[in-house]
């Protein structure tokens, strides 16, 4: 398990990068997005990485890697969207938000460590594109539980589906070879 933990920082340093690098072009102007439209931006990156995986021919030959670390650095802003609320308009310094990052991520990782722990490295096991189905099936929950203004009977709440879909979009990356270095 130590492996997949130093794989783990490795494929979030790499989103964590160009997050930082994107605040550096845009500032937080992420921060008025509400929580429906970062699963909206989700959802479409996920929809894209499977038909990229059902599709021989593409016209655009970027690949599933920059939409995998995109859908990171969306549901870490939706973290830090449910943690901190909706801005009306740009509302953090670079740092600030950079800190909350970090929380979120290791929060994610930490749940991440203790699922693997309990299903014995079993995403291992999975193909990619099962991955990007149970990333697509988490979004049509939160979906759902957005449709319910929130409410849930049984269910988890949205920021584990989240932290979920994170941990399925690192797993997708270390089995695609994604390296920092």
């Amino acid at each position: 398990m130590q492996h997949t933990s130093e794989q783990y920082d490795e494929i979030i340093q790499r989103c964590r990068d160009l997050f930082s690098k994107k605040m550096t072009d845009y500032g937080t102007a992420w921060r008025i997005l509400r929580l429906p439209s970062l699963t909206d931006q989700i959802y479409i990156k996920a929809q894209r990485i499977r038909s990229l995986q059902e599709n021989e021919v593409r016209k655009v030959d970027e690949g599933e890697i920059p939409e995998f670390i995109g859908i990171i650095n969306y549901a870490v802003m939706a973290l830090i969207q449910i943690e901190k609320g909706i801005a009306e308009e740009p509302d953090l310094k670079p740092e600030e938000a950079m800190a909350l990052y970090n929380a979120a991520i290791s929060r994610t990782k930490g749940l991440m460590e203790d699922k693997n722990f309990d299903y014995g490295e079993a995403w291992r096991d999975m193909r990619v594109s099962s991955l990007t189905d149970l990333i697509l099936q988490k979004l049509l929950r939160v979906k759902q539980i957005e449709d319910n203004q929130g409410k849930t009977l049984v269910s988890e709440g949205i920021d584990a589906n989240y932290q979920d879909i994170i941990n399925y979009a690192v797993f997708a990356l270390i089995h695609l070879g994604v390296h920092t270095h």
